[in-house]
């Protein structure tokens, strides 16, 4: 027997709301959760998780499970990027690759506030360059952030069929 949750665990425990992402329980699965209630909280990485018999489970992926039956065998995107929003019209199955195409903010470690673009430590001149099937691809150098970060903006949007913004 598998360990992770079943459709049918699922169902009897929880309400899934497609229109508004929410689940509720319909069970008490613990002394200080009471029927009725809304399930999950929101994790430090923005996602919303569900604890069911001593498991983890992240919401959209248990929304993908009630809505179609089966737990998805790839990534479950937010095609708006919104991290908390498990309406099932937000969600798709995808594979990894065009997960991270969907990407809308820079990482921690950027320090141009844009998405694909870095400052030239020699001149000050802005590079914008696209990750692109595992090559680096290079955009040009701007005189601004903006205007690097409107060049990655357009690549993206061509050459990330998996992008939504």
């Amino acid at each position: 027997m598998s360990d992770y949750i079943t459709y049918e665990q699922l169902v009897e425990a929880l309400s899934y709301d497609p229109e508004t992402g929410v689940f509720t329980w319909l069970i008490s699965p613990a002394r200080i959760v009471r029927a009725g209630s809304v399930a999950g909280t929101r994790a430090t990485t923005g996602y919303i998780d569900i604890g069911f018999k001593q498991k983890t489970y992240r919401a959209h992926r248990l929304a993908w499970l009630y809505m179609t039956g089966r737990m998805p065998a790839l990534d479950i995107d937010h095609i708006n990027g919104v991290r908390d929003d498990n309406r099932f019209a937000n969600l798709r199955e995808v594979d990894r690759s065009t997960n991270m195409q969907n990407i809308r903010r820079p990482g921690v470690k950027n320090k141009s506030g844009y998405l694909g673009v870095s400052v030239d430590r020699w001149d000050g001149k802005w590079i914008a360059q696209i990750t692109v099937n595992g090559e680096k691809v290079f955009l040009g150098r701007h005189e601004s952030p903006e205007l690097a970060a409107a060049a990655y903006i357009e690549a993206k949007r061509r050459l990330h069929p998996g992008c939504t913004i």
